[in-house]
């Protein structure tokens, strides 16, 4: 085999078990770090009004234990959020391609919106509460929901998400925007 049939195959990357395996060991590592995160704020902070001030005024490490969804809503409604969690994954399991589509950074929304989906749900069914440490404010003024890794990992998928809808490289090649790459002759 000549060096010039080998780079067509080089250029194809890795086959579909490979990037399989590389995405569950990404969503693995990532859920791990939301749970060492967690337990860390369980063993520092859970004690009552205890908390760490990393930026006086603007930024707390705490403990909170919600029992809700985002922003406290749906209070004490676990073993639904979980099963809508469940649901959710399954969707978009099913529906991943359109979804995500075939690029890069739809593969990486992937990876974080399934991380924080997963952080919550073990949350939720393990210790019936999730873990909440992250505490932005301006002084006592205002107060933005407490939140957690697994939280910052979904809405980081979204902002991707959001950014590659607005992007024709993410739209499948017959919805495209016509350019001159795209007219044949």
């Amino acid at each position: 085999m000549s060096r010039q049939q080998e780079k067509p195959a080089a250029r194809r990357g890795r086959g579909p078990a490979a990037r399989f395996a590389l995405s569950a060991l990404a969503v693995l590592n990532l859920f791990l770090v939301d749970q060492i995160v967690k337990r860390v704020a369980v063993a520092r902070w859970s004690s009552p009004r205890s908390s760490s001030t990393a930026i006086p005024g603007f930024f707390d490490l705490c403990y909170v234990e919600n029992r809700g969804a985002a922003w406290g809503m749906f209070q004490h409604n676990v073993l639904p959020l979980a099963v809508f969690s469940i649901a959710a994954f399954a969707f978009l399991l099913w529906k991943r391609k359109g979804v995500f589509g075939e690029s890069r950074a739809g593969a990486v929304s992937e990876i974080l919106l399934y991380s924080g989906l997963f952080g919550n749900l073990y949350d939720r069914l393990a210790r019936g509460f999730v873990v909440d440490m992250f505490d932005f404010h301006w002084g006592d003024v205002w107060h933005f929901p407490v939140f957690n890794m697994a939280d910052v990992f979904i809405t980081c998928a979204a902002a991707i998400l959001i950014f590659l809808s607005f992007s024709d490289t993410f739209k499948p090649r017959k919805t495209r925007r016509k350019t001159g790459a795209d007219v044949s002759t």
